[in-house]
């Protein structure tokens, strides 16, 4: 059971400098992590997104090739929105997406290449506040838990070291989103607002599933639930916090 959102301390984020966040899918991020991100990007850090899957099986009116088209168009333009320039995009399978080995070395990869002082990944529990959680975003939480400590491995997956000669490196913290938060980040104002911009870049997405309105009001109101009894702040995205190194 999560803590009352009035009891939650501020995350500390003042000094971060590089973070890297690791989801399943173009839009994930938008779903109230990004208003963090654009807080993060506007203080002068460096954020990274890595998406896991293009988003191909996400729109039942488009052939799987034209969907991630759109999708990585669309979350170009979101990463625009918030300050994100470096966006990978894996080719794991949308639908079908497994916490593996491959998905672990991949995740382990960028890791070592961008030397992260903090990764944002979204929760792999299986219940969360709007229901039941994604397959696919379980297994992305799970791997990217799992590659933080691949990652700082020099034995785990020796062919980064020995033949891509991607040193170890150690992540100090883990933060995530969606499920039994720790911590509250102060996203109010205009973080809030770029972040609910870049959720509305996926036009052609969101439209496939009703449209962006209902989802904008529900993430204001879970932003501001989160933010009650903080002294200050109207909007706050809850994370929970796990110290990795």
């Amino acid at each position: 059971m999560s803590k009352d959102p009035a009891a939650l301390p501020e995350y500390p984020d003042a000094e971060l400098r590089r973070v890297l966040c690791v989801v399943a899918h173009p839009d994930d991020m938008e779903y109230g992590a990004s208003a963090a991100v654009a807080r993060w990007t506007a203080q002068g850090a460096e954020v990274s997104y890595l998406l896991l899957t293009a988003g191909e099986a996400g729109m039942r009116s488009q052939d799987p090739e034209e969907a991630a088209a759109i999708r990585a168009e669309e979350q170009r333009r979101a990463c625009e929105l918030v300050g994100v320039t470096d966006l990978v995009i894996l080719d794991l399978p949308d639908g079908t997406l497994q916490a593996s080995l491959d998905a672990r070395r991949q995740i382990a990869r960028r890791i070592r290449e961008l030397r992260p002082e903090v990764v944002l990944t979204q929760t792999w529990a299986l219940e969360v506040g709007w229901g039941l959680n994604h397959a696919d975003h379980r297994a992305a939480g799970l791997a990217t838990l799992d590659a933080i400590r691949d990652a700082d491995n020099p034995w785990v997956f020796r062919e980064l070291l020995e033949q891509e000669r991607l040193e170890p490196w150690a992540v100090r913290e883990l933060l995530v989103f969606g499920a039994g938060p720790t911590h509250v980040i102060d996203i109010s104002g205009e973080p809030l607002q770029r972040g609910l911009a870049s959720l509305e870049a996926h036009e052609q997405y969101l439209a496939e599933l009703g449209g962006a309105a209902e989802t904008r009001e529900m993430l204001e109101s879970m932003a501001a639930q989160q933010a009650q009894g903080l002294p200050g702040v109207d909007h706050a995205l809850g994370v929970a916090v796990h110290r990795m190194a």
